[in-house]
């Protein structure tokens, strides 16, 4: 008798989806492609929250306050958990900065790896932005390098 509960030779195991958000309406598509997955993976999705550039100068300089950046994350996660809820996929979330004035090297891109190492992600789903313009567009000067050096599988829509 065969065993077909096991996972045959290139079959993926995941039971986390990673999924950057910026609070665009390509990040809601990213989601739903994340759930989408998880839920046929029997996996959780965790959406990392990427803060921009302009953003976390603002703060830096006083002039957004870190509570409304927060309220306004925590708003996004909430409406996008009403979709994953009714897929009954777990999510989970956290809310990181895309960029630093002291740490040259922290963007968008690194930062979303990181996130997927720190919490051993098992696959990626990162959308993929129009530019339209310098200021705006957190995920779509990411996903490129996301698409480039993560060591995880990876969808990019």
């Amino acid at each position: 008798m065969t065993d077909t509960t096991s996972a045959s030779p290139g079959s993926l195991d995941i039971e986390l989806v990673l999924v950057p958000v910026d609070g665009s309406d390509e990040s809601v598509t990213a989601v739903e492609y994340a759930v989408a997955v998880a839920e046929k993976y029997d996996a959780a999705v965790h959406a990392v929250y990427v803060v921009g550039q302009d953003v976390v100068r603002g703060i830096e300089e006083g002039a957004i306050e870190r509570a409304d950046v927060a309220d306004d994350a925590q708003s996004f996660i909430e409406d996008i958990g009403e979709s994953a809820g009714i897929s009954g996929v777990p999510l989970q979330n956290s809310t990181a900065y895309g960029f630093s004035t002291k740490r040259k090297t922290q963007h968008p891109g690194s930062v979303i790896l990181d996130t997927a190492d720190d919490l051993e992600a098992d696959f990626i789903v990162v959308p993929r932005e129009p530019m339209t313009s310098d200021s705006g567009d957190v995920l779509a000067k990411a996903a490129e390098y996301v698409l480039l050096y993560a060591s995880q599988p990876l969808l990019s829509v």
